[in-house]
């Protein structure tokens, strides 16, 4: 089988930590090149920690696993928290800039790809703002540019949009689909939302409580790009029926 540049890996992961703690138990999934998978449990099942694992923040402590991020050191993968952690004393410029900057990229040499990502996440505008002077969504299209200008084979989500109003959540949903498309990118995307998950995701892995295992998988089976009719359609409700009732059964300690 011919491994891409995307995939990821894990077969039979446990986590424990130093103080004892069994974060993940017996996970095993499989990311292939340019899909979108969806994470999804309840407050403390380990969807975090698979995004650290698979980051190469941390190890294993049993199984086997395969990233871009531990082939490459980390260089073809890019990470987005919940909150966008900008640096408040830096431009909207600046703050896109520092990945490159740290690579060694000079500010005359990040002008072009900068400011190009920029215009992609619609701050084309906005490159000598503060921080200060965003909006919520503003700040996390600042903190998705400065992840994407990388020009990563592998985004890892951590509840993005967890904060944010609907409207915006619904809009940058949207948006991260065509980021996605147009770059072919792996996603393994957090959330605690059946509904955004269901939009976002070809697929939905549901986790159970600590320690995390997947105990269901729901196919989204409908093609891309996926526009806000989508939300009203029968296939849409009826995938979100299933997630729910997945993550229902995963809670009350059944598998579906």
């Amino acid at each position: 089988m011919n491994v891409g540049a995307g995939h990821i890996t894990l077969q039979q992961v446990d986590k424990r930590f130093s103080a004892g703690l069994l974060a993940l138990r017996d996970v095993s999934l499989r990311v292939e090149e340019g899909e979108f998978v969806a994470l999804l449990g309840p407050s403390g099942c380990g969807k975090s920690t698979i995004l650290r694992l698979v980051a190469g923040l941390d190890a294993p402590s049993r199984g086997t696993m395969d990233a871009p991020a531990l082939r490459s050191g980390g260089r073809s993968t890019a990470f987005v928290f919940q909150e966008p952690t900008l640096m408040p004393w830096a431009s909207v410029f600046d703050n896109v800039w520092l990945p490159l900057r740290l690579a060694g990229v000079s500010r005359g040499q990040a002008d072009e790809p900068v400011r190009t990502m920029l215009r992609n996440v619609g701050l084309g505008e906005f490159a000598d703002a503060y921080p200060a002077e965003l909006s919520g969504g503003m700040k996390m299209r600042t903190s998705i540019a400065r992840s994407l200008v990388t020009q990563p084979r592998v985004l890892l989500m951590d509840e993005p949009f967890a904060a944010l109003d609907e409207i915006t959540r619904s809009r940058l949903n949207a948006d991260l689909l065509a980021w996605c498309a147009t770059r072919r990118l792996s996603v393994l995307f957090v959330t605690h939302s059946v509904f955004e998950s269901v939009f976002l995701s070809q697929r939905v892995l549901v986790m159970s409580p600590r320690p995390g295992c997947i105990v269901a998988e729901v196919v989204v089976d409908q093609p891309y790009p996926r526009d806000p009719a989508f939300r009203t359609s029968a296939a849409y409700l009826a995938a979100c029926r299933e997630v729910s009732n997945a993550l229902e059964a995963a809670q009350a300690g059944a598998v579906p």
